[in-house]
């Protein structure tokens, strides 16, 4: 029974810690913001033992930083960190698209277009959130058909930490509509297995986004 409990406990934290670095991934909780453990012991209707743990385990992994008594909050860089950050993340989903075009199984490839579908139905309907968390679910889609467990964990590593950022560049729906469009000409040299092309289109894509947002900084 009291193994039992502690099995609980571990779970009901992990999924605040999962929760909590999608959103922050997605942008959804901005760079600098500060996280209440009582609210968020209120969100996920638990008590502060397992935010605490949660928050602890993202602050190890530096997406969270700690105040001190006056608790976390997200992880903020400089311009010049952040340049140093995209340019390292550029090469990683370059190389990550042309692993995916060589290993593309049937399972990867239906992962790919279903959030692609999201990412154009969240576009056009200029829901914001809903298209960040798409998009977050087609880059990871195209981590996971690397079918490379570290490979997986660098490239995720890198979104985490510059979801906030990345967030920024959408300022209206056509900004939306364009980066979900900007998938298509990745997506057809995945599934054509020309995995240069498919490294080539991801880094021109990557690149756009990340000159977009440093010239806002």
């Amino acid at each position: 029974m009291e193994k039992d409990k502690v099995q609980k406990g571990r779970s009901i934290s992990k999924h605040i810690e999962e929760t909590l670095r999608a959103d922050i991934a997605s942008g959804q909780i901005d760079a600098g913001e500060r996280l209440d453990e009582t609210k968020l012991a209120e969100r996920f209707a638990v008590s502060r033992t397992p935010v605490r743990e949660a928050l602890n385990r993202l602050v190890a992994q530096e997406i969270l930083v700690s105040n001190g008594r006056r608790g976390v909050r997200v992880t903020e860089y400089t311009r010049e960190e952040l340049a140093h950050m995209f340019e390292a993340m550029h090469e990683i989903e370059a190389l990550c698209a042309g692993m995916a075009a060589k290993r593309l199984t049937l399972l990867a490839r239906s992962s790919i277009e279903a959030a692609q579908a999201e990412c154009i139905r969240a576009a056009e309907a200029n829901d914001l959130p809903g298209f960040l968390r798409a998009n977050e679910a087609f880059h990871l889609a195209i981590y996971r058909a690397t079918e490379n467990p570290f490979i997986f964990d660098l490239a995720s590593g890198f979104r985490q930490r510059t979801g906030p950022f990345r967030a920024k560049k959408f300022s209206t729906g056509e900004d939306l509509i364009a980066s979900a469009r900007s998938h298509d000409e990745i997506i057809k040299h995945l599934f054509s297995t020309d995995s240069a092309a498919a490294a080539s289109e991801m880094g021109q894509h990557m690149k756009d986004t990340f000159m977009s947002i440093l010239a806002k900084m």
